[in-house]
């Protein structure tokens, strides 16, 4: 668990949560986005995610670069009724797991 009760899962569970129709989002600024992401992943930084909550799934899998960003993200999420965790770790972690990342 990370802060506030957030669930969290590593970078080798994702795949097993998106086969389940988990949205991937992503929080990060856009110049981090350009500079490379997860393939499949939704970009809503983490500035625009109230004007855009009605793009949000139900549940979701919250990305940020080292997962405090998208820990917030997904805390607020679940106050909200939907059900979110978090990418321990963030990108970075999913990278130097030697996942993919593209641009």
């Amino acid at each position: 668990m990370f802060g506030n009760d957030v669930a969290t899962v590593g970078p080798g569970d994702v795949a097993a949560r998106v086969g389940e129709g988990w949205m991937l989002l992503d929080v990060r600024t856009n110049d981090e986005w350009a500079g490379g992401h997860i393939a499949g992943s939704v970009h809503i930084p983490m500035d625009q995610l109230m004007q855009r909550l009605d793009e949000v799934h139900d549940r979701v899998v919250c990305v940020c670069a080292v997962g405090a960003r998208s820990a917030r993200v997904a805390q607020f999420l679940n106050a909200q009724g939907r059900e979110a965790v978090n990418l321990d770790g963030g990108i970075y972690a999913w990278a130097n797991s030697g996942l993919p990342i593209e641009s």
